[in-house]
Order: C-alpha cells, then sequence, then structure tokens
C-alpha cells in the first residue's frame, strides 16, 4: 500500500475518531472505560484470528515482557479517557497530550543518559510554553463557569486539577512505555502489529474490575433515541451507534500508522501524526463550538511549531531543496 493513501487513512481515522469519541463523551463524561473495552476488545479479536493465526503462532516477543508492556498500556489508555470526566475538555485533553515529546526527552535524558542539540532544547521549551498557556488559560474557564457557589467552585477547581495530574500520569507513563518498547525491538526486532494485538489482548482481563461502571453505561446506552443507520437502514440506539464507529475509525487510525512506519521514515511518520493532531483540533473546535481564546490559539501554535522543530522538518525540506537544486544544475 502506498504511503499517500497510508497518510489518507491516518488522518481520516484519526479525525473522524475524535469526533465520535466527543459525541460519546458529551453525552455521557463518565464512558471511557466502555469506551476503552470496545476498541481493546475489537482489536484483540481482529490480531487473534489475522496476526496469531488462532494462537497458533508463537510470539517473537516473550510473553512476560508484554505484560509489562501491556500494564504501562492499559494505564495510560484508562487514565486519558477517564482524565474526560475530570473537567477536562476536549481541546485540552488534545494539547495535553501533545507534549509527549517533553515527557519522552525528561525520560530519554533520566533513563538512557541522552543528550539532545539546542535546537531540540529550544522546540521544548516552545511546546511546554504551549501547554502552559493552554492549561492556565483553561483554568480561569473552569473558575468562572462554576459560579453557583464558592464551595462548588472550588471542587470543581479540585476535580480539574486532579485531571491535569491523570494526564501528566498519562503522559509520563506513555513516554516510559515508548523507551522500553524501543529497547525490546533493539533485542528482538520490530514487530509492530504483533505488540498491537498483545497489547490489546493480555489487558481484557482488567477489565473485570470496570465491569460494573461498563454495565451500568450499557444500559445507559440501550436508553438512548434510537438512530437509523445510513445504507444499512436498522435502527439502534444512537450511543451505540457512536460506539461502533469510534471503534472502526480508531482501527482505522492504527492501521493506518502501522502501514505508514512501514512504508515511510520515522520523520514522515511523526510529521504526519502531528498534523493529524491539529486537524482534530480544529475539527474538536469548529464541530462542537469549544470556547477557544486567542491565548489558547497562541498556545496551540508554540505546541505544534516546537513539535516541528523537534522533528526538524525544516532542515529535512532545506536537504531536499538543496539536492534538487543540484540535480537541476547538472540538468
Amino acid at each position: 500500500m502506498h504511503a499517500a493513501c497510508a497518510v489518507g487513512l491516518v488522518f481520516a481515522g484519526c479525525c473522524s475518531n475524535v469526533i465520535f469519541l466527543e459525541l460519546l463523551a458529551r453525552r455521557h463524561p463518565g464512558c471511557g472505560n466502555i469506551v476503552t473495552f470496545a476498541q481493546f476488545l475489537f482489536i484483540a479479536m481482529e490480531g487473534f484470528i489475522f496476526e496469531a493465526n488462532l494462537g497458533r503462532k508463537k510470539p517473537a516477543i516473550p510473553i512476560r515482557y508484554y505484560a509489562i508492556m501491556v500494564m504501562m498500556f492499559f494505564t495510560v489508555s484508562v487514565v486519558n479517557n477517564y482524565a474526560l470526566n475530570l473537567n477536562i475538555a476536549m481541546p485540552l485533553h488534545m494539547i495535553f497530550r501533545s507534549g509527549s515529546l517533553i515527557a519522552n526527552m525528561i525520560l530519554g535524558i533520566i533513563i538512557l543518559k541522552k543528550r539532545y542539540s539546542m535546537s531540540k532544547y529550544t522546540s521544548i521549551a516552545l511546546v511546554s510554553m504551549g501547554i502552559f498557556i493552554c492549561t492556565f488559560m483553561s483554568a480561569k474557564q473552569v473558575a468562572s463557569q462554576s459560579s453557583l457557589s464558592e464551595n462548588e467552585g472550588f471542587q470543581a477547581f479540585a476535580w480539574w486539577l486532579l485531571g491535569i495530574a491523570a494526564l501528566t500520569f498519562a503522559l509520563l507513563m506513555s513516554a516510559r512505555m515508548g523507551i522500553f518498547q524501543e529497547t525490546l525491538y533493539k533485542q528482538f526486532g520490530k514487530h509492530s502489529k504483533e505488540a498491537l494485538f498483545y497489547n490489546h489482548a493480555l489487558p481484557l482481563p482488567g477489565f473485570i474490575f470496570l465491569a460494573s461502571d461498563i454495565y451500568n453505561h450499557a444500559l445507559l446506552f440501550n436508553k438512548s433515541e434510537l438512530y437509523q443507520v445510513p445504507v444499512v437502514g436498522v435502527a439502534m440506539p444512537i450511543m451505540w451507534f457512536y460506539l461502533l464507529m469510534n471503534i472502526f475509525t480508531q482501527y482505522v487510525c492504527i492501521r493506518g500508522v502501522f502501514i505508514l512506519t512501514t512504508e515511510c521514515t520515522s520523520l514522515t511518520v511523526t510529521l504526519v501524526v502531528t498534523l493529524r493532531k491539529f486537524v482534530s483540533l480544529i475539527f474538536s473546535i469548529l464541530y462542537f463550538q469549544n470556547p477557544f481564546t486567542l491565548w489558547h490559539w497562541l498556545g496551540t501554535m508554540f505546541v505544534f511549531v516546537g513539535t516541528l522543530m523537534y522533528t526538524e522538518v525544516w532542515n529535512s525540506l532545506g536537504v531536499s531543496r538543496r539536492q534538487s537544486q543540484k540535480v537541476d544544475k547538472k540538468d
């Protein structure tokens, strides 16, 4: 499959996934667990059939290493989704998660003893400033929205602080998982599709502890109004339709990223994912009319300019331009 097709899958899948996630979260803010469970179950079933060959294929990486990775992956997924129930708006949720570069750099310096160029530190400073601006402005919005009483305003702000703490924890845990996965790939070779399957299959028993919440939200989904599904012509509760579309678009998104890693360089993959986050943010703001001030736009600009600087896109473009000029001179 060509790289252009993979890019299309990433943009179509990931951007539309954000829309269906917010449609779910707006109606039932605490539905993160059932959404996460449904995504894990679908990807695990698909991987069991096509990757694990119904359990007959032996994994290239020992299961014990996947078990460690799975504990990290499961925790990150649940905490990120649950943060939506802690006064965290979707735009802030997306911008905050864009700070993965910061977390990776910090843990890379601490754990892997890495050193970076000045341009890398500058890009991280921009991303940090952008996240700080958006976080601070969202904090002011939370305080202003809770105007019923001083006690309720403090309670809403306390929940918001807990949400920020949850996002920070998930960010650092995700970076640690990436470093752990990088060391595994160096030792056993790259097996991205296998890792995708085991990261979603092994955590499934852990959802037993969340069974009550998942069941309660399933009942709430059953009570939502009926929706006539286009083309198919079947009527179903609209919340289940949103969930099915969220699962499908999440799968398309993940598959698109996987295909892209096999077709393009890591620089191109990082650039595509970064631009996808920006497009998703614009979708969320315009489609759902989320409150977004000029300060939010300034913070967003810092985040994505810093991310592009980190990937050294400008240097790559300069090299490509010089190479094309050399070819023109030869001709």
